[in-house]
């Protein structure tokens, strides 16, 4: 199955060239995100992959309960609509709710569903009924072929248009390992699959009121998913990841990402190419 982002000419398809999804994990103002869609943009330009700007308007699923969680809907909307409009990219963010599935869709391209709510059947009906592309990221505890349930949901609610992502499985506590045949295992649902590369480092709950994460390993991770064969690699990525207000352990600094992208669009143009 081939999918088309609305916003762009971008085509998500796992037999075509590979596409980017990325930026901070959460909106921290509108200046930042402007700033760093601009950025990703010359970078994915320079390097010729399709992108999509990603960010939350609020991480619902922190650890503490002093964690920074966002802007919030109203604001984070509004952000998302100016990054579409100024960069002519497409936009992507989480929901958690019915009601957020619905407010969210009238304004990006791609609706998420976070990996903690991927069997919620009522969120997952309102997320297929925006009409948007949905993606779903698959639950650590989940295995790949229960993600076929998943997929049903969406498109039984009327919606054809639902992409997968690889997020990594629950290892033991406070780590996930990334189990590389899951992505073709999802494949066979017909939905085009997409790595998160940063969430696959990341150590949930890691730090004690915080989740930590090991960045170093992004790259591995991320080039052993494009040699399967996969439709998007998805990756926050940040100016200055130590000082996120979230995430900053496994998500990739900007100043190392137009590297990253050139050795990952080799990897597929060989796998695909062939």
């Amino acid at each position: 199955m081939r999918i088309s982002v609305q916003h762009g000419n971008i085509t998500l398809g796992d037999d075509l060239p590979l596409a980017f999804i990325g930026g901070p994990c959460v909106i921290e103002n509108e200046n930042h995100a402007l700033d760093m869609a601009a950025r990703i943009k010359t970078i994915t330009d320079r390097v010729g992959l399709g992108f999509i700007y990603k960010s939350s308007f609020d991480k619902a699923n922190r650890s503490s309960i002093d964690s920074s969680r966002g802007v919030g809907i109203d604001e984070g909307l509004k952000i998302l609509e100016k990054v579409r409009s100024e960069t002519g990219v497409p936009v992507l963010t989480d929901i958690h709710s019915p009601e957020e599935a619905r407010l969210a869709g009238e304004v990006v391209d791609i609706v998420q569903v976070p990996a903690f709510l991927c069997r919620q059947t009522d969120i997952l009906i309102a997320a297929a009924q925006t009409g948007k592309v949905v993606n779903v990221k698959k639950g650590q505890f989940m295995a790949p072929w229960d993600m076929t349930n998943v997929v049903e949901k969406i498109r039984r609610a009327g919606n054809d248009n639902v992409t997968l992502t690889e997020r990594g499985s629950c290892f033991g506590y406070n780590n996930l390992v990334v189990d590389m045949p899951s992505l073709e295992e999802m494949a066979k649902t017909g939905a085009p699959v997409i790595f998160d590369a940063g969430h696959s480092a990341q150590r949930p709950g890691g730090l004690g009121r915080s989740s930590g994460g090991d960045r170093q390993i992004i790259p591995a991770l991320a080039r052993a998913a494009v040699a399967v064969g996969i439709a998007a690699v998805f990756l926050e990525t940040h100016d200055d990841p130590g000082m996120a207000p979230c995430d900053g352990p496994n998500m990739w600094p900007l100043a190392g990402l137009h590297e990253l992208l050139e050795s990952l669009i080799r990897i597929d143009s060989a796998i695909k190419n062939h």
